[in-house]
């Protein structure tokens, strides 16, 4: 395996880099609330970075959602490349490419996704499906993020031993907002016999779950990556008896466990994608990028906060946001014990004879 960026990646990457840190401030992002950052979004449309995922793969994604963490960048990038863009790229009906991806690519369109174990999900399907792929949705989701920026929302259905992916018009969803741990934008889903179109055939749900899990830890690396970068500037500045802070063994240590697990959380993030875009089997490599980002996330967040002493207990200091998006980040993730119980299962599910489905 070869994790090296491709002169398209690093290009993308370097691009969403400049564009996120000039513009996600910490004087900006103070005044926006738990709202998007329009001008952020289209600055980003207008660079063509969402479309640029076709091209550059789930990898290209990470790096590009790594920038976005560090910065804590309050766009809906990740959600709509993920339950957008790719998903419609990858399963969706040469109709529905046409008419849908567009949208996704320039930013004029902002897709979603609810799904089980991302959400603490109760979803039903109501509704005569007709069997050409639409189907009427009834049911409610308690919180999905950047559901007020939507346009559109992937939905996953409990069918009897999977989940069907269905795509609905968030015109034609009820929305209320939600107030989250981190600004997300989020809101509480609520179908009423929705209409909706199936996206995909039985296999992708596990290939879109696969793709958010590594898509996300992504993003934790980048925020992770984010927090330590203050906590280490911050200990260098910061003298107490005449010398740096950083000059203390305990503050070297802590900073020293914090680097070693951002960096597991992007190893583990990076092979996932990368199998993905060699179209192997990536699965458990993806459960694996999401156990590192839940649990190596959050320790490193709350070692961000910590190494800033009393100023890291002040809400409006911008190490708070890191520590307000990884510990978002943990739970949406599942969290590290339930991820690792799928995971569990995963492998003993394979040792008698299944194999990968993603």
């Amino acid at each position: 395996m070869d994790f090296t960026p491709t002169a398209e990646q690093e290009a993308a990457r370097d691009l969403a880099a400049r564009i996120f840190g000039d513009l996600s401030t910490p004087e900006r992002l103070a005044g926006l609330g738990d709202g998007t950052d329009t001008e952020l979004w289209k600055a980003l449309g207008g660079a063509g970075l969402a479309g640029a995922v076709e091209e550059t793969g789930l990898l290209g994604l990470v790096l590009m959602l790594e920038e976005q963490g560090r910065a804590t960048a309050q766009v809906p990038f990740a959600v709509s490349c993920v339950y957008g863009l790719l998903t419609v790229a990858a399963h969706g009906t040469a109709e529905q490419r046409e008419r849908l991806l567009p949208g996704l690519r320039d930013g004029s369109a902002v897709a979603t996704g609810a799904f089980p174990g991302r959400t603490g999900i109760m979803v039903s399907a109501g509704g005569g499906r007709d069997g050409s792929g639409r189907a009427r949705l009834t049911g409610a989701v308690p919180w999905v993020p950047w559901l007020r920026d939507a346009t559109q929302v992937l939905v996953a259905v409990r069918e009897k031993v999977t989940h069907s992916l269905w795509m609905v018009d968030a015109a034609d969803a009820g929305c209320e907002p939600v107030e989250l741990t981190a600004p997300w934008s989020a809101g509480r889903l609520v179908l009423d016999g929705a209409r909706a179109e199936r996206i995909g055939g039985p296999d992708a749900y596990e290939d879109v779950l696969a793709t958010a899990r590594t898509a996300f830890a992504g993003l934790q690396a980048g925020v992770g990556a984010g927090s330590l970068a203050r906590a280490v500037a911050y200990t260098n500045e910061r003298e107490q008896f005449g010398r740096p802070l950083a000059a203390k063994q305990g503050v070297q240590l802590r900073a020293a466990e914090a680097h070693m697990d951002v960096e597991a959380i992007r190893v583990t993030a990076y092979e996932a994608a990368w199998r993905r875009d060699e179209g192997l089997a990536y699965g458990s490599h993806a459960l694996t990028a999401a156990w590192w980002a839940s649990e190596a996330g959050k320790r490193v967040v709350h070692t961000g906060q910590h190494l800033h002493g009393g100023m890291g207990a002040d809400l409006d200091h911008p190490v708070h946001r890191h520590f307000l998006w990884g510990r978002q980040l943990d739970g949406y993730l599942g969290c590290g014990g339930e991820v690792l119980e799928e995971l569990g299962t995963f492998i003993a599910h394979e040792g008698h004879g299944g194999g990968e489905s993603a």
